[in-house]
């Protein structure tokens, strides 16, 4: 049983930590490990680091890069890794059923198994590694994506000092979703060293932070764990369930979808505890509000894979100020995209579904979620993704 939830040059980087333009930005050197922040990330666009075309506006977060999908897409036999002497086109090749143009848009359905080069590709520095994980808004959708990278040995992973493409392997599993060249469904993070928090400094910076809203925090293997809300809000609204056969959504327009046209209500009807039902979808919200500081950035992991038969959390960055009362985010609650496996399983109110672990910036990001960016998800409760209204 198991569930899963979703750089360092010789140079000043003055420039970059007293608010500078970040367009006029050199690579910089970082003052200790850890995540690069938004000003150092434009450093690597402008050195070459990340090879792209012309970034969007708001691209780059405070603490990754949206990853833009290229002119062609793949429909491919089944998912694969390229193996540590392999590029990945030399198996694309012989995987591929056929390929065809995102220019127009294109829908990508159901049940199916695609590749999409991706727009940036990378010439990292020895020092520095990568993470990716699919957008909020992606595993929102239920849309399985992940990263692959020509030698790669896993996925959503980059080595330190990776030469090459990045590819995005997509499967939508309830709703067929039309995408284009520039449709942005992941995001990638940098980091130089291993920055993550141990217990002891995690709870730490619990007692001097409050991370998450909970009278008993329970830290454990380097990570703070989330609980489930089935209890509901005002009216008992729990969560969402997908509906199977709907029409397709544009991942590129925001509110155009009738709520109610793709997913069920669950409503709490005088009992604290949900039937996941197999192969399901649910949307539903962490019990604890969730705080990451300024100089902080987190992910969701899985728990522990021996307390369930399900899957929680596609989308697991959380960038430095989600949920930070200074950048319009206080209450903050994580929203959790839920799949059960094999067998129907109970979640009860207040069960433990995930853990958050925290690691440093190398520096404090220019801007913070929330501020100022159109960040989606600021200040959430139960929230479904940017594409549906409530009619």
């Amino acid at each position: 049983m198991w569930f899963t939830l979703q750089v360092r040059f010789r140079q000043s980087c003055d420039g970059l930590l007293d608010g500078a333009d970040p367009s006029n930005a050199e690579l910089p050197s970082l003052p200790q490990t850890g995540i690069l922040p938004d000003r150092a990330i434009h450093g690597l666009l402008k050195s070459g680091a990340i090879a792209a075309p012309e970034p969007d506006a708001d691209q780059v977060q405070p603490a990754s890069l949206d990853l833009r999908l290229g002119e062609k897409a793949y429909r491919i036999r089944a998912s694969f890794l390229p193996g540590r002497d392999a590029a990945v086109a030399d198996k694309l090749e012989r995987l591929k059923l056929h390929e065809f143009d995102l220019r127009g848009g294109a829908v990508l359905e159901t049940g199916c198994v695609y590749l999409v080069p991706l727009q940036e590709r990378l010439a990292l520095p020895g020092d520095i590694a990568a993470s990716t994980n699919p957008k909020s808004s992606t595993g929102r959708l239920d849309i399985f994506t992940r990263v692959i990278a020509d030698r790669a040995q896993g996925f959503d992973h980059v080595e330190p000092g990776y030469h090459g493409p990045l590819y995005l392997e997509i499967s939508p599993s309830t709703f067929p979703v039309v995408v284009r060249t520039g449709s942005r469904l992941s995001q990638i993070r940098f980091r130089s060293g291993d920055a993550a928090l141990g217990d002891a400094e995690l709870a730490k910076l619990h007692t001097e932070q409050t991370l998450v809203a909970a009278a008993e925090p329970h830290i454990h293997g380097g990570g703070i764990g989330l609980s489930i809300d089935l209890k509901g809000d005002a009216d008992g609204l729990v969560g969402y369930r997908g509906k199977r056969h709907t029409g397709v959504i544009d991942v590129d327009r925001k509110a155009a979808c009738s709520i109610l046209d793709f997913w069920e209500p669950i409503v709490n009807r005088g009992s604290a505890d949900l039937v996941l039902d197999p192969h399901e979808f649910y949307i539903l919200v962490s019990r604890e509000a969730v705080h990451v500081p300024p100089d902080h950035a987190a992910e969701m992991v899985p728990f522990d894979p021996l307390v369930g038969e399900f899957r929680v959390h596609y989308a697991g960055f959380f960038d430095p100020g989600f949920g930070h009362a200074e950048a319009g985010g206080a209450g903050a609650r994580a929203v959790l995209e839920v799949r059960s496996h094999e067998v129907p399983f109970i979640l009860e109110h207040g069960q433990l579904v995930g853990r958050l672990v925290y690691e440093r910036m190398a520096a404090l990001p220019q801007h913070l979620y929330g501020s100022g960016l159109g960040s989606n998800y600021q200040a959430q409760g139960l929230k479904l993704s940017k594409h549906f209204r409530a009619d």
